[in-house]
């Protein structure tokens, strides 16, 4: 079974400072047919004006991942880390017992353009924990790239969740499947551009919700950026 979420029919907020689109429940958006898939609970679309963000505050027990598309985010937290994230780089935070950061567009004159995803982990109350790694264009080009794994396998980075998350860039000409177990389900993000998964054409903005599929299967694309998840049911 596969299930189209247009991009329109997201979740929308404009506080302003930051606009943002939400494929599930969040916030002051509720929608009980879309409270998360499988053990994915959040994507957020999130433009963030210039000279402005989150200020402090804090998280529990949630895997956290932050890929940023244009622009820059400056995080700061309780464990110490004070870094910049840009494109082609991507950030998981596990939550854990407990970790407070803020997040801001220092730039005077660009909006920062990201997507945050939260994973429930399959553990409560482990050590909080940060990394950062660089996924090169290359990496991604005409195939998915496995970004963010439980045993952070290949020098990706280590989630504490029963999830796989992959990222791909495909045009004209190039596809890419993936195997999904029996019992897994499957979650395909359009970050932009044109594709066709398992028959079910998407457009930017557009997801494809995947149960009892053996694969995931990328085709017709154009100049399409795509994130893939493997998650469990």
């Amino acid at each position: 079974m596969i299930t189209l979420r247009p991009s329109q029919e997201r979740g929308y907020a404009d506080h302003g400072w930051l606009k943002s689109y939400h494929s599930f429940s969040f916030a002051g958006y509720y929608d009980a047919q879309h409270m998360g898939w499988g053990n994915l609970r959040v994507i957020n679309e999130d433009w963030i004006a210039p000279g402005t963000g989150f200020g402090t505050h804090g998280h529990r027990d949630m895997e956290i991942v932050t890929y940023v598309l244009e622009g820059a985010l400056a995080h700061q937290d309780s464990l110490g880390h004070i870094q910049s994230i840009v494109p082609g780089e991507v950030q998981r935070m596990s939550a854990g017992t407990g970790v407070q950061h803020s997040e801001f567009n220092h730039a005077p004159d660009a909006t920062t353009h990201l997507l945050q995803i939260w994973i429930q982990p399959n553990r409560l109350g482990v050590a909080p924990g940060y990394e950062q790694k660089t996924i090169a264009p290359a990496d991604k080009l005409g195939r998915l790239c496995l970004v963010a794994a439980p045993e952070g396998e290949h020098g990706v980075l280590r989630i504490q969740a029963d999830a796989r998350l992959y990222a791909g860039l495909f045009d004209a000409g190039q596809t890419a499947s993936l195997a999904l177990p029996a019992g897994r389900m499957g979650y395909v993000h359009l970050v932009r551009g044109a594709l066709t998964v398992n028959g079910l054409p998407l457009r930017t903005g557009d997801a494809a919700l995947l149960a009892n599929e053996a694969s995931v299967t990328l085709t017709d694309a154009q100049a399409a950026e795509v994130l893939v998840f493997d998650l469990s049911a």
